[in-house]
């Protein structure tokens, strides 16, 4: 990381793109491991020390990690960047779950707050409110107040809660001004865990405007809420106690009684401490198509003069992935005009990375090429495929999806029979494909006519 500054702008974008569709390459076939998490954060720039891969690591070691990408993520909009740190902050409590210390109720609570804050904050409202369950089902709270929930780390919830924060500030503020007491700045915008948890908990089910009703969850929450203040009454933060006030006038609006159904979901939660990789692996794609685009850019300009690059391929080949058959077919289309007359063209490796991208299609005809040569197994830059040939495979594709004209279908055959002519007979991927698409449109036509 600190010599890739050095190198080509270009190459910078395109090893970039690579380790992100590394990790989901990865994250797809075993999972995020560790060693993963830990390369994948260093690349999005927050790197995690040299005792990233010590048997020693333990759970608060984590938490400070979280600490640190949360504190990213709460100062920045929602890029793709941000939510993949989003997604790292949940690797990395997980981690912290994981880990032989992480039995004290204290780190317990706390990792399954944050983990439920960041689930909020994606949308993810049942997952929250799991997690927020297995905080209030702890037995033992007597050790959390070593570990509290920093609202310097939490991302956007509620104007209610940043109301909150700011009046346990101003409350600071005149302890320490008017009444002349000893500024205590480390317990001012900071939750209980188990405090916190009871009012997302019932966030989550006005978000979701829950229409259930009970008494059970309201006359639960100022139980415990009695107990807390009646024995914890001089170690209450500021922010609980305002918290306490607002959770239960939010309690009497959302009344609320879990289903079966849900209490089976909170049970699986708690046996599981391993992440759905997901959301992650679709971002790390989105992410490196996003420096992929750059990286075409800048290559075009560096290399105009001899060869002739389009910018959009990787474009087009997600938005094929994506199900944007109409984002798709312009791209590809404007490609195939730029490149069908072109003295030269450039291509696009067949990398494990880049497979993830392409339909079950081009990855059979790819195997197929590797059968044939297998040399090519070890040597991604053995069987390229030419941008022009992709370009009106998925052009071919997705007319088809889109069910266009037999006049465009006829048009698009003149066009591959031209890439044939172009490309090398040894060029086995290409001409496979532009075969492939060919006999994909005239088994259309020949169905049509029937």
């Amino acid at each position: 990381m600190t010599q890739l500054p050095k190198f080509d702008p270009y190459l910078c974008a395109y090893i970039n793109a690579f380790t992100f569709l590394h990790v989901a390459y990865k994250a797809i076939k075993n999972g995020l491991n560790d060693e993963m998490t830990d390369v994948l954060v260093t690349a999005v720039g927050q790197f995690v020390g040299k005792r990233r891969y010590s048997s020693q690591f333990n759970s608060v070691l984590s938490l400070r990690q979280v600490a640190k990408l949360m504190k990213v993520v709460v100062n920045n909009s929602r890029s793709t960047v941000q939510l993949i740190e989003i997604e790292l902050s949940k690797a990395y409590l997980y981690r912290a779950l994981r880990c032989k210390d992480s039995d004290s109720d204290s780190i317990y609570c706390l990792a399954h707050v944050y983990l439920a804050v960041l689930y909020y904050t994606t949308g993810h409202y049942q997952t929250a409110t799991d997690h927020c369950t297995l905080v209030t089902r702890s037995q033992d709270h007597s050790q959390c107040s070593s570990h509290v929930v920093q609202g310097e780390l939490l991302p956007k919830i509620d104007d209610d809660i940043d109301n909150v924060l700011g009046l346990a500030v101003f409350c600071q503020y005149v302890r320490t001004a008017s009444l002349n007491q000893q500024q205590q700045t480390q317990h001012v915008s900071v939750f209980t865990t188990e405090l916190f948890a009871r009012y997302l908990h019932i966030r989550c089910l006005s978000v979701v405007k829950c229409r259930q009703v009970t008494q059970n969850l309201m006359s639960s929450t100022d139980h415990r809420f009695q107990q807390h203040i009646q024995s914890d009454l001089e170690l209450s933060f500021v922010a609980d106690m305002l918290c306490i006030k607002l959770t239960q006038m939010m309690a009497q609006e959302c009344q609320y009684k879990p289903t079966s159904e849900q209490s089976h979901t909170c049970l699986s939660a708690i046996n599981s401490t391993k992440q759905d990789t997901s959301d992650l692996v679709e971002l790390l794609q989105q992410s490196a198509v996003e420096h992929l685009k750059t990286y075409r850019q800048l290559q075009a300009q560096k290399f105009a003069s001899i060869i002739t690059i389009v910018t959009t391929d990787f474009e087009s080949l997600y938005a094929y992935k994506r199900g944007d058959y109409q984002r798709c077919l312009q791209l590809s289309t404007q490609n195939v005009h730029t490149l069908l007359y072109a003295a030269s063209v450039a291509h696009m490796f067949t990398l494990s990375e880049f497979i993830q991208l392409m339909d079950d299609d081009i990855v059979s005809l790819i195997a197929l090429t590797l059968i044939v040569d297998p040399k090519c197994r070890y040597d991604g830059h053995c069987c390229p495929i030419s941008q022009l040939t992709l370009s009106l495979y998925l052009m071919t594709q997705c007319q088809l999806k889109l069910h266009h004209s037999v006049t465009l279908l006829a048009q698009t055959l003149d066009y591959i029979e031209v890439a044939q002519r172009k490309h090398r007979v040894d060029s086995s991927l290409d001409q496979l494909a532009l075969k492939l698409a060919e006999q994909k449109i005239m088994i259309h036509l020949t169905s049509f006519m029937i």
